[in-house]
């Protein structure tokens, strides 16, 4: 996806106060994804022998190879780096002695990790509760907590590398967990251990449910639905300036492309009115129906630059070209409902989430890619535990342990352990496993808090210019897996 925060307050905030838990907001089927874009037009250095070490013929030759010699290389390039990557370190996200200043019990109590972005030096965990912590890299010790006030609790975070800040957007329990507020923080001032030196984004906006608030890095803008007037915004990510809105109360969703934005009006009877408009000032530039089987509901319409995919309950996926008007169907028994999307601008193709598979398909409707290796932990898609690489050909997962070729048979862990899960790194345009983090054999100090940190991981984050992994787990900890 595009690295997108689409947060929406639901009922389940004003029961937080009763039952003493604050639970994640996120929606489903992919509203949520945590997987880094690419920014676009970036390249990736080759990596075979500079040009002056080669004849022409190899020359010609090199010119001439298909993209999979392209990926054995490159492969070969992600498994040396991810070559004896071992646990370097850990952060614990629970101090009972620092939570004094939190108001709320639930704050104090230890909870998984939900949520892991890294930003220069610094490391910043959210945990399930609404804690959000803030260790320092070269340090290893904590330089603050990002909730400015008592009963400030975090849903999540977004790191807005334009003007290197990060936003956290919160619920607060003295309005009752119903709007969501956000707020602005540069690195330089967290890094000084001064998160209050922030200041709040929006507070134009009624942000209640159904309110939310996207943030779009393709693009580097933000989008926000206010409740209360049912009116679309659309702000620069660099100033927060406000660029235009949608005043149209027939418009049920928008989806955001490179671009452009596509927004979905109400259904009719036999068709569904779409719309769409320049991201950068709100232009229209087309308009159009989609036709529909009557009584039938509709399991997804997504935009991908001039594609448009459209699903209905028990029929086959439609891919339109706007621009042609050429359809494209995918037979229902070949392309089931996914619960999630992501996809990838780089390469024209998208990835599908379902029951714990990962696939990816190209907009002529055809599976691409079967990965040999890599079943995901969790069956519902926990896109936090899974990250895509900004040149967007290899996708990191917290995995089940398989029969791979890269997976020892029966492995003896320590008493007391539960059967770990693994870190996978695979190419996507092979489904090849290029490198696995494993937890170690023996019984030893080192192995145990190994195989520990790799039970339930919640939350997965690959830091690309330290090269390291960033893991998360059910106890609040968080782990960094380097070499």
């Amino acid at each position: 996806s595009s690295a997108e925060a689409h947060l929406a307050c639901e009922d389940w905030c004003k029961a937080c106060a009763m039952d003493g838990h604050a639970r994640s907001p996120r929606p489903q089927a992919g509203k949520r994804v945590m997987g880094v874009p690419a920014e676009t037009g970036k390249k990736r250095r080759p990596l075979a022998r500079d040009d002056e070490e080669l004849s022409t013929t190899q020359k010609l030759a090199r010119r001439e190879c298909d993209w999979k010699g392209r990926n054995r290389r490159n492969g070969a390039h992600v498994r040396e780096k991810l070559r004896n990557f071992g646990l370097r370190q850990e952060y614990d996200t629970h101090d009972p002695s620092g939570h004094e200043m939190l108001e709320l019990p639930f704050l104090k109590k230890r909870s998984r990790i939900v949520e892991i972005v890294a930003a220069n030096d610094l490391v910043f965990a959210l945990a399930h509760s609404g804690v959000c912590v803030v260790f320092h890299r070269t340090t290893n010790k904590r330089v603050c907590y990002l909730n400015v006030h008592k009963d400030e609790v975090i849903r999540s975070l977004f790191y807005n590398k334009s003007c290197n800040a990060v936003i956290t957007v919160s619920v607060y329990a003295s309005e009752n967990y119903s709007s969501l507020k956000c707020r602005s923080v540069p690195v330089e001032f967290i890094r000084r251990g001064q998160p209050d030196a922030g200041f709040p984004l929006f507070e134009s906006e009624s942000l209640k449910w159904p309110g939310f608030v996207e943030f779009d890095d393709v693009n580097g803008k933000v989008l926000t639905f206010s409740a209360l007037d049912s009116i679309y915004k659309v702000f620069d990510l660099k100033n927060y300036n406000l660029l235009f809105e949608i005043r149209d109360k027939r418009v049920q969703e928008i989806k955001i492309s490179p671009g452009i934005m596509l927004l979905i009006f109400e259904r009719m009877a036999n068709h569904v009115p779409l719309k769409i408009l320049s991201i950068e000032d709100g232009t229209e530039l087309k308009a159009f129906n989609h036709l529909l089987h009557r009584n039938k509901k509709i399991d997804f319409i997504e935009q991908f630059n001039e594609k448009l995919l459209v699903k209905q309950e028990n029929e086959n996926l439609q891919i339109l070209d706007v621009l042609s008007g050429k359809v494209t169907e995918v037979n229902r028994t070949e392309f089931m409902t996914p619960s999630a999307f992501i996809f990838l601008y780089e390469n024209q193709l998208f990835l599908t989430f379902r029951e714990s598979t990962v696939g990816v398909w190209n907009f002529k409707g055809e599976l691409v890619t079967s990965f040999e290796d890599h079943l995901l932990w969790h069956p519902d898609c926990n896109t936090n535990n899974i990250y895509i690489n900004t040149g967007q050909d290899m996708i990191i997962s917290y995995c089940r342990s398989g029969d791979g070729e890269h997976d020892r048979l029966r492995r003896p862990y320590s008493r007391g352990c539960k059967a770990p899960g693994s870190i996978n790194v695979s190419n996507i345009l092979t489904g090849r496993c290029l490198a696995k983090i494993q937890a170690p054999e023996g019984g030893s100090e080192a192995d145990v808090r190994a195989q520990q940190a790799l039970e339930e991981v919640t939350a997965l984050f690959y830091d690309e210019e330290r090269n390291e992994v960033l893991t998360g787990n059910k106890t609040g900890v968080v782990h960094v897996w380097t070499n």
